[in-house]
């Protein structure tokens, strides 16, 4: 079988990434899995993994990976630092027809890359096999309970990316001193699941239906997580179907605003098609009645389906206010304002832990299929461009947004 040479990248997005596709124990597995694999680390000062981990596993480390044939990362390559016909792996944002992109899928065309991209990865049902959405739901409500501690003056938590990994924040959880306070979850992915996680770390929390949270009060904290059923209605009086709704999700209407006049702390994890109804509206917000004061949104649709999401957070300072009278940012914990969490890289700040459960995901699901017979497609399915330089035959769509 012939050698196939694979580099890792440095990322080179700004602000950079800390996580990486394999840990150095992945890499060095990699290497023992597949003769065949050639495996170059490209030098980097912001990986969450230091150079020198790689290189006492016995590693290469290089400055230019300039001779791979298969290049891997994470984030979005900039298009000055793409390399002719190469295949690479990464996140491209592109398929969905994200115009801020549109460059990069042009430059992928035109440099005749075959950009195989990791969010779609799936199996022959459409599932993912790999992504980092546990991680986003996880530090998603751990910042949302650091942001209500801030907001009440109960307490403080470290921050999530000072965290060294996942059980030194979980570690940070005892600190938490919740009032009867009503906490919702939309969605029920992984994102959701991993928001779950971490509330149910918190002493004396209790997971209720969505009947009880809307009807009953409570002498403590509790959380309910709710599905597209118990906030969406069929425009035809037909129960609910969800398989009806991922194809026809304009022809539904919202009943979401109840649940915004019980819940104080609104984390968002659910998956939004901007063809959905909006959660809830601006007006919403202006009701009497309107309790909701903290939004941990997860989901991150700016300008979607929750109002007061108009921009992006970031790491560094990760909430800011919304007031929705004058539907202007203004300070994180102003008197008037909801306060807002929609940072749209939550992973990175356990990149350790991110990394290394995606790194795993790869290893065992992807990379028979990359270094051997794509024999189930995985592939194929993910590979939006060729090296012929033209949109695979999955994403044909996508020429008419290149041509717009």
């Amino acid at each position: 079988m012939k050698n196939i040479k694979v580099g890792i990248l440095k990322e080179t997005k700004t602000p950079p990434d800390k996580r990486v596709v394999l840990s150095p124990n992945e890499a060095k597995t990699l290497t023992e899995q597949f003769p065949n694999v050639e495996l170059y680390i490209q030098k980097s000062e912001n990986r969450c993994f230091r150079d020198e981990e790689y290189a006492e596993l016995g590693l290469n480390l290089v400055d230019s990976v300039d001779h791979c044939d298969i290049l891997m990362g994470v984030k979005e390559v900039k298009i000055e630092a793409l390399i002719p016909n190469k295949k690479y792996l990464f996140f491209s944002h592109t398929a969905k027809e994200q115009e801020y992109n549109k460059p990069l899928l042009k430059a992928l065309l035109n440099k005749k890359i075959q950009i195989i991209d990791h969010e779609y990865l799936t199996d022959e049902n459409g599932a993912r096999l790999v992504a980092f959405g546990r991680w986003a739901g996880l530090v998603g409500a751990y910042n949302g309970l650091l942001a209500y501690g801030l907001k009440t003056k109960s307490y403080q938590l470290k921050r999530a990316n000072a965290c060294h990994d996942l059980e030194e924040l979980k570690i940070e959880l005892n600190k938490v001193k919740l009032d009867p306070v009503k906490i919702l979850i939309t969605g029920g992915g992984r994102v959701a699941h991993g928001a779950m996680e971490i509330l149910n770390e918190i002493d004396g929390i209790e997971k209720v239906t969505a009947q009880q949270f809307l009807k009953k009060e409570f002498d403590h904290p509790v959380y309910c997580q709710i599905d597209p059923w118990h906030y969406l209605e069929r425009n035809d009086g037909l129960p609910f179907d969800f398989k009806y709704f991922v194809k026809h999700p304009c022809k539904h209407t919202s009943t979401f605003k109840p649940y915004t006049k019980v819940t104080d702390l609104f984390i968002a994890c659910h998956f939004w098609d901007e063809k959905s109804p909006v959660f809830m509206t601006n007006e919403d917000m202006l009701e009497d009645g309107f309790k909701i004061n903290l939004i941990a949104d997860v989901s991150c649709d700016i300008h979607g389906p929750i109002p007061s999401t108009i921009r992006p957070s970031t790491i560094a300072e990760p909430l800011y206010g919304y007031n929705a009278k004058t539907k202007q940012e203004v300070g994180a914990f102003d008197k008037e304002a909801v306060t807002v969490m929609a940072v749209d890289n939550l992973p990175g700040e356990l990149p350790r832990n991110a990394s290394n459960d995606f790194g795993n995901g790869l290893l065992e699901k992807v990379f028979p299929s990359l270094f051997g017979e794509d024999d189930k497609g995985i592939i194929h399915r993910a590979s939006i461009t060729t090296l012929e330089g033209k949109l695979n035959d999955p994403f044909l769509y996508l020429e008419d947004f290149l041509n717009q």
